[in-house]
Formats: structure tokens, sequence, C-alpha cells
């Protein structure tokens, strides 16, 4: 089968190409190198790379041909990014979104996959949460990833193509890279690998659920494979951890010992966070499999070489 990852270069993109090529697929690959890295497609030769935009209707419209499936990860990525730039954030989020949907429509493509985030709910009243929860995101990023979503569906009722859209609790694993833009897993390793000091920003005891990227790629492929299927689904681990938790996990993994300091709580962060993934299983099987210890331990590996690398 013939599939397009916009964002293919990114962290999730990267790894989801890795998959799909090891499934037998024909991958194409649109990225702007906006955040993603082309040396992480360096191990797949056979890909069909783009160096495009999203919000480019001719580059969108070369990379859609002859597609049956379309897995939509390009993105302005994080709250803080958001905050800073929020024009840049719409016109990627939003409208390269639609550029996508539109061409994918007229190519024929049977299904789009697009990644959303919980950062769709903004603060959290009830835990776990659940795809009714209320909506109220409190940060441009929340949203346009909720507009994205609202688009895609609108395609789903209107056209003849299913979409399905999937909230992404906190994913993390390789291809990671440092993020000032606040990815706290990738921001901790690095550090802690450079000697530096660790800013946790609150009293450390906020929650996340932490999803492995290894996961959130077998969503994206099950999730493809359900025939008929469109809809959006919370995708995480079943499980939340601590900020401070977080960081004796890390330091189990790595075997270091960070220094720490704590700052004020930043502006657009929930307080606690945890997937309710029912809807996701029941409607396309979908069951997180990789432990926190497990994926850290991968995790730090894989950062150790990149810092070395560097």
């Amino acid at each position: 089968m013939k599939v397009l990852v916009t964002g293919g270069a990114g962290f999730i993109g990267s790894n989801l190409v890795k998959r799909l090529l090891a499934d037998g697929h024909n991958v194409v690959v649109l990225d702007n190198l906006m955040s993603g890295y082309k040396s992480n497609l360096a191990p797949f030769p056979d890909v069909r790379f783009i160096q495009g935009d999203t919000r480019d209707e001719i580059a969108v419209a070369d990379a859609m041909q002859g597609v049956e499936v379309v897995f939509h990860l390009a993105a302005s990525v994080g709250n803080k990014r958001s905050i800073d730039n929020p024009l840049i954030d719409a016109e990627i989020n939003v409208m390269g979104t639609i550029k996508v949907l539109e061409a994918a429509r007229k190519a024929g493509v049977r299904k789009i996959v697009a990644s959303s985030s919980a950062g769709i709910f903004g603060e959290l009243k009830t835990l776990p949460i659940k795809e009714d929860h209320p909506i109220d995101p409190d940060t441009p990023y929340g949203s346009t990833k909720l507009c994205m979503e609202k688009e895609c569906l609108a395609y789903a009722k209107l056209y003849d193509l299913d979409a399905v859209c999937l909230r992404y609790f906190n994913v993390y694993g390789p291809n990671q890279r440092f993020d000032a833009y606040g990815n706290v897993i990738p921001i901790f390793a690095f550090k802690m690998l450079r000697n530096e000091t660790l800013t946790i920003f609150g009293d450390g005891e906020q929650t996340r659920d932490f999803v492995n990227v290894g996961d959130v790629v077998q969503a994206n492929i099950k999730a493809a494979m359900a025939e008929g299927l469109s809809g959006a689904f919370n995708i995480g681990s079943n499980s939340r951890i601590t900020i401070n938790k977080l960081v004796a996990l890390l330091r189990e993994a790595s075997g270091i010992e960070p220094q720490t300091v704590y700052g004020p709580p930043r502006p657009g962060d929930v307080r606690n966070s945890l997937a309710d993934i029912t809807a996701a299983r029941n409607a396309f099987g979908f069951e997180p499999s990789v432990s926190m210890e497990e994926g850290l331990k991968d995790y730090m590996s894989w950062a150790a070489m990149e810092v070395n690398r560097i």
C-alpha cells in the first residue's frame, strides 16, 4: 500500500515510517524540516522524501499522488511555541491540515489518520479523561488541534474519506531531541547527560500520562487498517506518574544522579493527566505494551548516543 506521512522526518513520524517500511508499504514523506531532521530518514533509502510544507498546495498535491492512506503528523507542536507564535501555529495546524484534506479528497485517498493532542481538553475536570470530557483548550496549540479535528471529521461526514484523529498524551521515545518548548523527558534526559541542573516547574507532584512512541505507532497503524472507522480517540499509556517520579525513573535508567531546582508553574500546563483508552481499545484494538521503565532505558541509550554524536 502507498502511504503518505506528513511530518515524517520528525520524532513520531520517523518512528512510524520505520514500522511502515518494515510492514512492506510504499512510503512518501512530506516534511519542511522546521522541526524534523532528514537524518532521521537516512536509514530508509526507499522512502520518497519531499522537502515541502503542508501550506504549499503544489507540494501537497505532488506528495498525494497514488496514495491510499495519509498519516498527518506535520504540525507546529507545543504550548509554549503556540503562545510565542500563535499565527504560525494556526497557519500550520489549521490551514495546513485543510490543504492536506482537500488534496486527499481530490486524490481519492480512502483514509487519513491525523495526530491531535490531549491539549484540546485544557484544565482537566475528571480523571481518567474520556473522549467526551469537556473541551476547553487554554492555549493556541490546543485550540488549533481542536480545529484540526473538527475539519477532519467534517470531511469524513461530507466526502468519501474516513478520518481518525488520535489525541496523544505525553509521547516520548527515540528521535525525540532536546526541545526548549516543553517536552519534559528529552529536556531532562539531555540535561542529565550534560551534567546540567533540571528545573521542575511547580512542586513536581503534577502527573502526566507518558506513552511510548512505539505504542503511538501501533495506534496509527491499527487505526489506518480499521475499515470504515472515523472519530477521535485518546492515545495514552493507561497510567500516570508525577514529575518527581519521572526524575527518579530517569536516574534509575541512566545511573546519573541529577541536580534539581524548583521553579514557578508554567502558564498553560495542566495539573494532572490520564487518558481513558477504552474507546481506542474497543474500536481498533489499541493496547499499550511498553512499560515506563523499559521505555526510559531505551530512550536514555538513544539520547546518550545522540549527545556523543553532537
